[in-house]
């Protein structure tokens, strides 16, 4: 059973060692980050969510890494034989679980970032109901065509999709997130949207079990980073 969630954005530059001098421009959204974090805590199973190239479990020696993207960063430093690297919204889970001491028996879970609402559904449910108290480190950035600079340009539909979100994830709106579309989210460039779907499934069976809190709704580079808090009504169960 679901007991708490924590949703989060996943940009690399979230890390400082990859923002260098630049760091500074994003502790709002890190201090955001680490308060919903917090709020896993304390339950049988935690488990990270994340898009990546296919619906996958990923085994306990997998190690989070930034060389990819050019910075010389691996956790843990030394790395078993024949052990796999998360993809990158894994990655920044790991990162924000060890921030906070709560990386210790995770589990990490991708979800194909073109995977059928149906199936992120049922993902969610199939994670929820995998031990007694669940908690979600839910990793998804919003749309990247907030401005001309964006990565994918300007979209006016853009705004009003990351509006929806936000809204849905604030509200703890389980049935908002499940009627996203797969085709304007893809449009928008919103590599969120499955993830969110798994948590979606992962709440829906519960109906109105959940408060939600938006913590953070912002795009300083263009792209959309939401940060929010799900919690059970009346605490865990």
């Amino acid at each position: 059973m679901l007991v708490s969630a924590a949703v989060c954005p996943h940009p690399p530059l979230l890390i400082p060692e990859m923002a260098g001098e630049a760091a500074p421009e994003l502790d709002a959204l890190r201090g955001a980050c680490d308060r919903a974090v917090r709020g896993l805590a304390g339950a049988d199973a935690l488990i990270v969510v994340g898009g990546g190239p296919e619906t996958r479990a990923y085994g306990s020696d997998a190690y989070a890494t930034l060389r990819r993207y050019g910075l010389d960063w691996t956790i843990p430093t030394r790395v078993k034989r024949d052990a796999e690297a998360l993809p990158l919204s894994l990655t920044i889970g790991f990162w924000l679980l060890e921030r906070q001491g709560l990386g210790a028996g995770a589990r990490y879970q991708a979800v194909g970032f073109d995977a059928s609402p149906d199936d992120c559904l049922a993902l969610g449910r199939e994670l929820a109901e995998s031990a007694d108290r669940v908690a979600l480190l839910v990793m998804g950035d919003g749309s990247a065509c907030r401005s001309e600079k964006a990565p994918g340009y300007l979209d006016e539909r853009a705004a009003p999709y990351d509006e929806g979100v936000a809204r849905a994830l604030g509200q703890a709106d389980a049935g908002a997130l499940a009627a996203l579309d797969p085709e304007l989210s893809r449009a928008v460039r919103a590599a969120g949207r499955a993830a969110w779907q798994v948590l979606a499934g992962a709440a829906a069976q519960d109906g109105d079990a959940f408060t939600g809190e938006l913590l953070t709704d912002e795009a300083p580079y263009g792209v959309g980073y939401l940060v929010a808090g799900w919690s059970r009504a009346g605490g865990p169960a």
